[in-house]
């Protein structure tokens, strides 16, 4: 059975790169979506928990996640 994935947060798509914070099945993840040479490219983090994960988030947010 495969798991819902929900949204909890996310960064604008108004722009070619841009990011969502995800829960599914009690885990957490960051995807990637970005729009290159009219592809689209899709990337997640690892699963996590919620409070090292959200970490992450407030690094991507601020723009230092490396």
């Amino acid at each position: 059975m495969e798991k819902r994935i929900r949204v909890c947060d996310y960064t604008c798509d108004c722009v070619p790169t841009y990011y969502e914070l995800c829960q599914a099945g009690g885990q957490y993840f960051i995807r990637r979506t970005r729009r290159v040479g009219g592809e689209v490219l899709v990337d997640q983090s690892a699963l996590g928990g919620r409070a090292q994960t959200f970490l992450v988030w407030i690094k991507v947010l601020t723009g230092v996640a490396g």
